[in-house]
């Protein structure tokens, strides 16, 4: 390892604290002294005139447990910056397994729809010589080397998975379930897991309701008498603002069940910031102002780029997750030529009408073809660049039929892209004020053919400081560094300081850019070829260091993988439940 000292940078150490200029000292991955005109000692120089010098920035919400198994690389966070990322999030882990073939399938069942990755490369690509989360973190530590640490959840998911079986969609938890679920959990808390993710939201591709949605309330109490013997952990979880609309449910009950217990609560969608979401509002804020009042220490996530769709035949949980089952028969068809038989059907037609009109939620890019944009042809016949409902309009067709008939002519590699949803700024604004909220969510990682999370922290640094100024600089790196640290009790890296890791991004501010998405065909697709996921190119960075090696140079991904699993620092009570 090669030592390195950052001369004539501008320091933004990630507290909030002022920008200030000094020189950075790094010996042994650590930075060893901050300070103006530090005197080089035989280290690597590195000129940062013109640049900040920030703790790297932490990606908080993440999906790439399984594609960093296949894409090591983790193309493109390098290149923005990013130093840690936070994985096993929603309720998805890859561990524990249970023993039977048919239920780890079923894991990689779930991982491949709500995270829109293939199937094949679970299986070409990952070991599963695991059962418990323990295991699991040391086939990951002996097989898979990235260029960024990585620290993750256990899911409540695959611990029902583990402990019942398949009977986990479908029916309540025995004692002794239950009593297995306490054991499996403890062994991923004390193997260094930062703590249970969960979900209340999602439905599958067959509008199954997600296993931890079965549990009841003995089965909560119980795994959250074992979180107690962990101060550090963390209980994350997703509650529905989006479809459904159950959120405040969720919220009383999750209120019920946390009140006068030690646990931080992290709650997905917990102050919903979209305009749709607007009547559904004032009780997810009086739910959290209760929890709150009633010494819940609960943290509302956000994300501050409003969420896209893009409309993929290829793998895509976009038209289920609208509440239509007939777009999504074409995208379970297995080959093209089924896909496009099935666009073509009369019968096939007039049942997707009917499912748009009928079923699809309000909200939904199926019923608002004035946001939906006919961009990507894969063989170039278009039109291109006009929205759907102008193509239909000028055809007189239902916007259904416009769109297949669209898909058909275009080709069925072809996507179709939802414009981003109208945002409140004002309400996100107040996120990023709030103390206890956590902020830069992305779920860079997951649906790789619908949007490209790598890389949207650099809008918190485009938009909101250098060209609306909304926020200082100071502001958006403690956001993206010290604050999701201390949420995550990551106590030895996010701030710019002597003894913590150094974990660090330098770069020119008037250089950074969110890099518009491109295609890229590197996924593997599990039949010896590749399918493509969208990526951007670098914003760049100067330098982006991990554990004091560079990962991102001269504009490229360097190649080195320092990222190591990290654990969250524990208090004595954990460590003696150890």
């Amino acid at each position: 390892m090669t030592d390195i000292l950052i001369r004539n940078g501008t320091v933004v150490d990630g507290t909030g604290a002022p920008r200030f200029a000094a020189d950075v000292r790094i010996k042994g991955g650590v930075i060893a002294e901050v300070g103006p005109g530090l005197i080089a000692a035989g280290e690597r120089i590195i000129d940062a005139t013109g640049c900040f010098v920030t703790p790297g920035f932490i990606e908080s919400h993440t999906h790439y447990d399984a594609s960093m198994w296949w894409q090591p690389d983790l193309d493109p966070l390098p290149g923005y910056g990013a130093t840690t990322m936070i994985l096993g999030n929603c309720g998805f882990s890859m561990a524990p397994l249970h023993p039977s073939q048919a239920v780890k399938d079923e894991v990689i069942g779930i991982f491949s729809f709500f995270e829109d990755i293939p199937e094949g490369p679970f299986k070409e690509n990952v070991p599963w010589d695991w059962s418990t989360w323990g295991e699991y973190r040391k086939s990951f530590e002996k097989n898979v080397s990235v260029p960024l640490n990585y620290a993750s959840l256990v899911g409540h998911i695959p611990l029902r998975l583990a402990a019942m079986g398949m009977d986990a969609w479908d029916r309540a938890a025995t004692p002794a379930e239950i009593a297995r679920m306490q054991v499996l959990l403890d062994d991923a808390l004390a193997a260094g897991a930062l703590g249970m993710s969960d979900n209340m939201h999602d439905h599958d591709g067959t509008n199954r309701p997600v296993p931890s949605m079965l549990a009841d309330d003995a089965e909560y109490a119980a795994l959250f008498d074992v979180m107690e013997k962990y101060p550090a952990s963390v209980y994350q979880v997703i509650v529905d603002t989006f479809m459904r609309m159950t959120g405040p449910a969720n919220m009383a009950r999750l209120e019920k069940l946390l009140t006068g217990r030690n646990i931080r609560v992290q709650v997905a969608g917990g102050i919903p910031t979209l305009e749709f979401q607007k009547p559904i509002l004032p009780a997810m804020r009086a739910s959290l102002e209760s929890m709150r009042a009633s010494g819940v220490d609960v943290w509302p996530a956000y994300a501050h780029v409003s969420p896209t769709s893009t409309l993929s035949l290829v793998k895509s949980l976009i038209f289920a997750q609208s509440n239509d089952y007939v777009w999504h028969e074409v995208v379970l068809a297995e080959d093209h030529a089924e896909k496009a038989r099935l666009l073509a059907d009369p019968e096939w037609r007039a049942r997707a009408r009917e499912s748009w009109d009928t079923n699809a939620w309000d909200h939904s890019p199926l019923k608002n073809p004035q946001e939906l944009h006919l961009i990507n042809s894969d063989n170039g016949v278009g039109p291109v660049n006009i929205t759907l409902k102008a193509w239909a309009d000028s055809r007189g067709q239902h916007r259904s039929d416009a769109m297949a008939d669209w898909i058909l002519a275009n080709g069925t590699m072809s996507t179709v892209h939802m414009a981003p949803f109208p945002k409140d700024e004002e309400l996100t604004m107040m996120l990023m004020n709030d103390p206890k909220s956590l902020g830069n969510v992305s779920d860079a990682g997951a649906h790789l053919q619908m949007l490209c999370g790598g890389g949207e922290n650099a809008l918190l640094l485009t938009s909101y400081v250098r060209d609306e100024k909304k926020m200082t600089l100071e502001h958006a790196v403690h956001v993206m560094t010290q604050k999701i640290a201390i949420h995550f009790n990551l106590a030895d890296r996010g701030v710019i300081a002597v003894g913590k890791r150094a974990d660090i991004a330098v770069f020119d501010l008037d250089e950074v850019q969110r890099r518009e998405m491109i295609k890229k065909f590197d996924v593997p697709d599990g039949k010896g070829g590749t399918t493509w996921r969208f990526t951007r190119d670098a914003a760049p960075m100067r330098l982006t260091l991990v554990n004091g090696q560079p990962t991102f140079e001269n504009g490229a991904y360097t190649g080195s993988t320092p990222g190591e699993f990290l654990v969250p620092s524990r208090p004595v009570l954990a460590m003696a439940a150890e």
